[in-house]
């Protein structure tokens, strides 16, 4: 291509200052380095954790900062060492590495590379450098390996999932980040059985998709939490068999209208909001001697403190979940086939589609409640 080896100017979509509209404005993105690839971003969906990190104002906060991490591009141009992958391929970048050669990326336990551990990074992981300057020269810093709300992005190989072309973009990219954490978590970090009962505390995108996984993996109760009552029309399209809205139990503890639910607790219970209290409430609503807590949601500032003596007594596992234990080169095919096999449901996670130009009203959307997921499209034409 005319372009390899040579910087692009294109259009992004800057985040200069916490919750402030973003700008879309020209911006230089470099050439590849050894292990990396440049691509062209095709869409990318709106995720609360790109919200999350235009609001907060203390560190891991920078500005000015390109967000973006669910997404699908193609190839534009390869760094050298890059074998995976060629020109022109569609991939699909995720925040997570799979670098399918540390000790962790070879063992099927394990999907939390040792060879490039997560970090909210404003860099790329090999260097610590940023490939992105505005029109006047200035740094512009990446957002966990991805920055996709840019014509053109630079990408560690690690990060990038060859997908097959014929996969819709607008569905393939639910699975950079969202969709593939809630599935994963009922598929490969819980272990969902056939016939066992869930319960999920917050039916948000996240939510829905641990609905979903359990429901493909075969749980007959498929239980949702949440305040807002629309969830649970929302949530039967992904296999909520059952709704509670802690709202209407009066005194009595959602863990103990779960267990009468369920003769004794659910057998796996996800916390998909990031609120402590809903650990001690999934942690409870397990059933004894072999419930499990998975913990999806994320709360940065606050602990978790239960005592031996119910860890002991109980039987029960608490257990976090990074990215659903997905592993993405090998995981992300395999979802994708089961979506073009219609087992697995993505259509229904799409609420809203954009063009590049109105990416503010996919925020607005999303913090008013009224979409699940907002497709981005960068250029008309492919829409």
């Amino acid at each position: 291509m005319g372009s390899e080896g040579k910087p692009i100017r294109c259009r992004a979509a800057v985040c200069r200052r916490a919750g402030e509209r973003l700008e879309i404005e020209e911006v230089v993105v470099s050439p590849p380095r050894s292990r990396e690839v440049r691509l062209k971003i095709i869409c990318s969906s709106l995720c609360h954790s790109d919200l999350t990190f235009w609001k907060i104002t203390d560190p891991p906060a920078i500005f000015p900062r390109i967000l973006g991490h669910e997404a699908v591009g193609v190839v534009e141009s390869l760094g050298e060492d890059v074998n995976e992958v060629k020109e022109g391929d569609m991939v699909i970048p995720s925040l997570l590495s799979d670098c399918q050669e540390c000790k962790d990326c070879l063992s099927e336990k394990s999907n939390l590379c040792s060879k490039l551990p997560f970090k909210i990074s404003p860099w790329m992981p090999r260097d610590g450098t940023s490939r992105f300057t505005d029109a006047k020269g200035e740094t512009i810093h990446h957002f966990v390996n991805v920055s996709s709300f840019s014509e053109y992005t630079v990408v560690d190989v690690a990060h990038v999932t060859k997908i097959d072309s014929s996969v819709p973009p607008s569905k393939a990219c639910l699975l950079s980040c969202g969709v593939s954490t809630g599935f994963g978590a009922a598929w490969k970090s819980a272990k969902v059985e056939k016939g066992s009962s869930v319960a999920i505390f917050g039916l948000g995108a996240i939510g829905l998709a641990v609905a979903e996984g359990a429901r493909v993996c075969g749980a007959t109760k498929i239980i949702g939490v949440d305040l807002n009552p629309d969830k649970f029309e929302i949530g039967k399209k992904f296999g909520v068999t059952d709704f509670i809205n802690p709202e209407d139990c009066g005194d009595k503890p959602v863990s103990e209208v779960i267990a009468e639910m369920t003769d004794g607790g659910a057998d796996y219970c996800f916390e998909c909001v990031g609120l402590v209290s809903l650990v001690y409430e999934a942690y409870a609503s397990c059933r004894k001697g072999w419930g499990k807590a998975i913990v999806v949601g994320v709360d940065t500032k606050s602990y978790v403190s239960i005592s031996s003596y119910d860890i002991v007594h109980s039987g029960k596992v608490l257990m976090g979940s990074l990215f659903g234990n997905i592993k993405a080169k090998t995981d992300i095919p395999y979802l994708l086939k089961l979506y073009m096999e219609k087992e697995l449901n993505l259509d229904d996670f799409v609420t809203h589609e954009v063009a590049f130009e109105d990416i503010n009203k996919a925020f607005d959307l999303l913090q008013e409640g009224k979409s699940i997921r907002c497709v981005i499209w960068m250029d008309k034409a492919h829409r």
